[in-house]
């Protein structure tokens, strides 16, 4: 049985208590927030759940196998390295740190420890991205040319990161592992709403290198994120050679939609100029997608992979390369740089 320990009640914690106590192999022993009126709460849903509001209780527990933080992100970097100094297992709520360098402190520190170290970046866990990485690994799309990402909505601000780390961390993750690759180089331009003091809406372009044995050669990749628009926004489409993607995530029957669409050109002409294009328009197939929520595969993963000592999808590693992702978009939002390579 691995008990599990929950560092903050506020916005995600009440997902992440309410799948883990679901599972057989896992027990929920502490719930700790700064909020006493949030604890109460706490304690009438789950009254065999210890509260506290102060963390170090729960990392001198030695019945206490593993951590779960989902506090700001701000606090995420300090808050791991202590549990991961306490010799707990640790899972930490997206991103995994704001700054890269703390997320490569954190990845030796578990080496050390030789603890699980993973990031919640839910949404690899959902049955539709699953879906779409066994479509790609087919090569159902044939070579990929792009990726395009759009996630809009109005609120929730963050105070302490940026759009970017707020929004952008889901497409970025979803990405990385889709392609399994690091971007070679990346830009980003974007609006700082002068009220908020905070980077409100940005567009990332990013040059992504196909993993051997992929077809194609780099993948054009971009990504517009944004705090205030009047409609919520969660699509990416995924261009092939053969076919088309569309991922929607807002539908609820239809999320995925694939497109035997694309164009053909003539190879016989000599030149640019008398080229001929021609346009292919098929059929749309949507494939079926079991309903199931991502916090439940995802909750489940951190267990299995303290259990079996493997390391899990969504692993510190992964976690790192998305904030390298994020930290170098919002030095190229800020700079005079056109490009940062990575």
């Amino acid at each position: 049985m691995v008990t599990i320990g929950i560092i903050g009640f506020g916005y995600w914690g009440p997902n992440l208590v309410r799948n883990f106590t679901r599972l057989p192999q896992a027990r929920v022993g502490w719930i700790c927030d700064l909020d006493t009126k949030l604890l109460l709460a706490a304690s009438r849903l789950y009254p065999g759940t210890k509260t506290t509001t102060n963390y170090r209780e729960i990392l001198s527990d030695d019945r206490v196998t593993a951590v779960v933080i989902a506090t700001p992100p701000s606090t995420h970097f300090s808050l791991g390295k202590a549990a991961l100094a306490a010799g707990k297992h640790v899972l930490i709520e997206k991103p995994l740190t704001i700054a890269a360098s703390d997320a490569k402190q954190l990845i030796a520190l578990a080496r050390r420890k030789k603890k699980i170290l993973m990031v919640d970046h839910t949404y690899v866990y959902t049955p539709a991205v699953a879906t779409i990485g066994q479509i790609l690994k087919k090569g159902e799309l044939g070579s990929l040319l792009s990726i395009d990402s759009v996630r809009t909505n109005l609120g929730i601000i963050q105070n302490d990161v940026n759009i970017l780390y707020d929004l952008a961390c889901h497409d970025f993750s979803i990405i990385d592992y889709l392609l399994g690759t690091t971007p070679t180089s990346i830009s980003a331009i974007g609006t700082n709403h002068r009220m908020l003091r905070q980077d409100t809406s940005a567009y990332i372009t990013a040059q992504y290198p196909l993993p051997a044995g992929r077809q194609g050669k780099n993948v054009f990749v971009h990504v517009h994120v944004s705090w205030l628009t009047p409609v919520k926004i969660r699509r990416m489409m995924i261009i092939g050679t053969k076919k088309m993607l569309v991922y929607d995530d807002n539908e609820s029957s239809e999320k995925l939609k694939i497109y035997d669409r694309g164009i053909s050109i003539s190879a016989e002409a000599p030149n640019t100029y008398q080229q001929r294009i021609g346009y292919r328009t098929g059929n749309i197939v949507s494939p079926f997608i079991p309903m199931a929520e991502g916090l439940v595969a995802m909750t489940s993963a951190f267990v299995e992979a303290i259990i079996s000592g493997t390391p899990p999808p969504t692993s510190g590693e992964c976690g790192f390369r998305v904030v390298k992702i994020l930290e170098s978009a919002t030095l190229a939002l800020h700079s005079k740089k056109k490009m940062i390579y990575l």
